[in-house]
């Protein structure tokens, strides 16, 4: 077939989808021979993901977007990744002697011809874009070697702040950069935010050196096993990076350093603990792309509240006093619901300060204050520094200590609205919590407006979801649940290439609203037990973390087992006291 024949089809398909025009293909046609797409993509007429649909619709072979599939390391014993970076072929599965490869030009037959060399397999293709599949080879589990050489081009500043408040930065990758210990930390970092993960852990055990990876809340194996002798040397460059002392290994140390990708900052807070076989690091990565993906700002639609929930939240805060809580455990998403909620009500009309312990996200038209402990700046002393500064609203990172409890609960009862986190199991055990800190009954209840607890629980990957046959987690329901949900068919996620065989993709977040009504306000501020704050919360319409949790289940988009997981706890407790 000619190469104008080839290009007329190509034209034509692109018309029909009414992606280009009559002019813009009689343009591109009239370049001269060579490829028709190329000239179209380099005019802007076209994307590269509407040229790869027509290149699939034209030569008849299956489209994938790709989208957040991850490669595990069996699908590399077929294709190895060594040769997948090099063609920037996508090994995608398997069935028999047939290799599924995904790539961006399906017309290049010396790569088809070596891929076929290479697997001694029969190829089938599969198309997508050339930047979709160098972005799923960047997030798989290849080797420790393969990801060293992927993470050559990682260039990245070094941020670190001085006492006088100034700044110095040094290049990660310098001179130095074929240090191996230099760029197995390169290495290690670069992965981590390929793969979204929240943390990094770095293990030295009998058998070996180990990284794993927080991805949704589960750890993954980061690499395989790293020889020991790489322990010493690479805490060591962790902790010049974090300002630690490097002679010190048995005591505990924290720190942390701020990294500059691509003119973006990125925070990373550095726990370092002696074990018997050495000091363990723990690495929280503070990245907000994660979050915030393209949008400008967070907001509280990103959060996908169900309705009810969301209107109760809203009404919250346009109190013009009070104060709103969020609690629960460390990672479950606190700091980005508050986040999310100044968004809401940064208007530009009042003034906005707050106090953090980092600074994770910088919202316009708010003053925002870093703790600094080096130079006595707490939360305490700088709450009382924001007070005298005219606010009208205030968010403090989190309250963990009686002073900056007092401070809150004044500020809230004098004409402000104060935002905070708690680190609390449940809305009912914030008021436990306050009560340990030395505040009253009645000045909690007389400043709280409402309580929002919250969990992350992971989603079922839409590639691999399926009916869950065995009902996984179904034995730990309780009987009211089981009778009610005897019926429902749960979904689960199978495991697949796309989500790394977990059957989970991202996360969700799983809310609880305790509103605190007038009712609610005088069995508080009388001292009632828990018990009896719980069921006048849910006769007012309360739905707890666990129905919300279930709820979801029961929509599809996570699995029992999962809600099971993360909320077996609370429901344990909740069942007996209910008892």
């Amino acid at each position: 077939m000619s190469r104008v024949s080839i290009n007329n089809r190509l034209g034509n398909i692109l018309l029909n989808h009414g992606w280009i025009s009559n002019s813009q293909l009689e343009l591109a046609l009239s370049q001269g021979r060579g490829r028709i797409g190329e000239r179209l993509i380099s005019f802007g007429a076209i994307t590269d993901h509407q040229l790869a649909q027509a290149l699939a619709e034209q030569l008849n072979i299956p489209y994938v977007p790709l989208d957040s599939m991850v490669i595990t390391p069996e699908i590399f014993s077929l294709l190895p990744a060594r040769l997948a970076f090099e063609w920037n072929a996508l090994p995608y599965g398997r069935a028999g002697n047939i290799l599924e490869v995904v790539i961006s030009d399906p017309l290049d037959i010396t790569l088809i011809s070596n891929i076929e060399h290479a697997t001694g397999l029969r190829i089938k293709l599969l198309i997508s874009t050339e930047q979709a599949i160098r972005d799923v080879l960047s997030r798989s589990e290849g080797s420790a070697d393969i990801l060293r050489d992927a993470s050559e081009g990682f260039l990245a500043e070094l941020i670190i702040e001085d006492d006088d408040g100034s700044t110095r930065r040094a290049e990660l990758a310098d001179e130095h950069s074929n240090v191996p210990v230099v760029r197995l930390v390169n290495t290690v970092i670069h992965t981590a935010l390929q793969k979204r993960a929240s943390d990094i852990h770095i293990q030295n055990t009998a058998t070996g050196l180990y990284a794993k990876y927080r991805i949704d809340g589960v750890l993954q194996p980061a690499t395989e096993m790293l020889d020991p002798q790489h322990h010493s040397s690479l805490v060591t460059r962790l902790k010049v990076m974090a300002e630690l002392d490097i002679a010190e290994r048995r005591i505990p140390q924290d720190g942390r350093f701020k990294l500059r990708i691509n003119g973006q900052n990125i925070d990373f807070r550095v726990s370092i603990l002696p074990g018997v076989f050495g000091e363990d690091v723990v690495i929280r990565v503070l990245d907000k792309r994660q979050v915030m993906g393209d949008a400008v700002a967070l907001s509280l639609e990103q959060l996908d509240i169900d309705v009810e929930t969301d209107r109760r939240f809203r009404r919250a805060l346009r109190e013009p006093h009070g104060m709103v809580l969020i609690t629960g455990p460390t990672g479950s998403g606190k700091t980005t619901t508050l986040y999310a909620a100044l968004s809401e009500i940064n208007n530009g009309q009042e003034k906005i300060i707050t106090i953090e312990d980092p600074v994770e996200y910088q919202i316009d038209g708010i003053l925002q204050i870093p703790v600094n402990e080096k130079k006595e700046l707490t939360f305490a002393r700088g709450l009382r520094s924001i007070l005298r500064h005219d606010p009208d609203k205030i968010m403090v990172g989190e309250i963990r200590d009686a002073e900056t409890a007092r401070i809150a609960i004044q500020s809230a009862l004098t004409g402000h609205l104060v935002f905070s986190t708690v680190h609390a199991n449940s809305s009912f055990d914030v008021i436990g919590r306050f009560n340990n800190l030395g505040i009253d009954a009645y000045s909690l209840a007389s400043a709280i407006n409402c309580v929002l607890t919250q969990r992350l629980v992971r989603k079922i990957c839409h590639n691999c979801k399926n009916v869950d046959a065995e009902s996984n987690g179904y034995e730990e329901l309780s009987d009211t649940e089981c009778s009610r949900y005897s019926n429902v068919e749960w979904k689960i996620g199978a495991g697949c290439s796309r989500c790394g065989g977990t059957g989970y993709s991202g996360r969700m977040v799983i809310i609880e609203l305790l509103s605190i009504t007038s009712r609610l306000r005088d069995l508080i501020a009388e001292g009632r037990p828990v018990s009896e704050l719980e069921r006048c919360a849910e006769e007012e319409g309360m739905v707890s973390l666990r129905q919300a949790a279930l709820s979801k289940a029961l929509d599809g988009h996570t699995s029992l087992r999962e809600v099971n997981r993360v909320i077996f706890r609370d429901w344990m407790s909740h069942t007996h006291e209910k008892r």
